[in-house]
Parts: structure tokens; C-alpha cells; sequence
């Protein structure tokens, strides 16, 4: 979500060194996941709210990015990158609430009913959102593609 290597280092550094100074206050240890998530998930809407005010922008090239592919999986590697930047322009300009659940499916491999779970909401909800959210970025791509 932030697109930024060390950005997002920083922000597991915050989260896990607040993780342990509140160790001791987290009432019911199997719920240990969920407090990571808000927590990851404050930190990052911090980050947005900073990005804001300064209107950073960062570019991140590592060497893994160059690598060297045969002629068939450039054309296939090139089509993956391409339809994957078209998904998250087209997800920065959902809701909040659409883009949270559908990287939770889509990318964090989440069941409804842990999302259900994390974001406190009914997993009926988390189907709607996900499915209008669907909807919504098959629209949007059959144009372009």
C-alpha cells in the first residue's frame, strides 16, 4: 500500500516496538493479530496523512527488479506489472472502506471472516464491499482493456 521499501520497514519498526511496550495492557493474547492490524493500520493512514502535507514522492529501485528473463516472460512479466499498476490506480480512486477489504482478499489471502474479524464489521458487509468492489474494477479495466 505505501510503495515505498523503506517507508514500509519503518512502519513494521513502529508496530512491533509499540507491540512490545504494550505487551503487558493487551487483555486477550489470541487477539494479538487483530491489535497488529489496527495498529499496521493507523500507522499507515499516518503516513498517507504526512504524504499529504508534504507531498512526498519516493522511488525505490532495487536490484531484484533487474533481472534478466527470456524473451517470452518479458512480454508476460510486462503485461502482469501492467495490469497489476492499472488495478491499484483504479483502487486508489474507491472508497477507503472497498480498497481495505479487497487487498485483505485479494493480497493478504484473508477469509471473510477474518476480515469480518479486523476491520469489525459484519461479514456480510465484507461480501458486499468485495463483490461491488469486483464490480467495479472489471468495469473500469474492460474499458481500458
Amino acid at each position: 500500500m505505501l510503495r515505498d521499501t523503506d517507508m514500509t520497514k519503518d512502519v513494521v519498526q513502529n508496530v512491533f516496538m509499540k507491540l512490545f511496550s504494550n505487551l503487558n495492557n493487551i487483555r486477550n493474547k489470541s487477539s494479538i493479530q487483530s491489535w497488529i492490524f489496527k495498529t499496521t493500520r493507523n500507522e499507515i493512514f499516518t503516513v498517507y496523512r504526512k504524504r499529504k502535507t508534504r507531498n512526498e514522492v519516493n522511488y525505490d529501485l532495487n536490484d531484484e527488479q533487474f533481472s534478466v528473463l527470456e524473451e517470452n516472460q518479458i512480454s508476460e512479466e510486462y503485461e502482469k506489472k501492467e495490469l497489476k499498476e492499472l488495478i491499484l490506480k483504479n483502487l486508489e480512486q474507491l472508497p477507503q472502506e472497498q480498497k481495505e477489504v479487497f487487498l485483505l482478499k485479494e493480497y493478504g489471502q484473508l477469509s471473510y471472516r477474518e476480515i469480518s474479524g479486523l476491520l469489525e464489521i459484519d461479514e456480510g458487509l465484507v461480501k458486499s464491499r468485495l463483490y461491488k468492489t469486483r464490480q467495479k474494477l472489471i468495469s473500469q479495466l474492460s474499458k481500458v482493456l
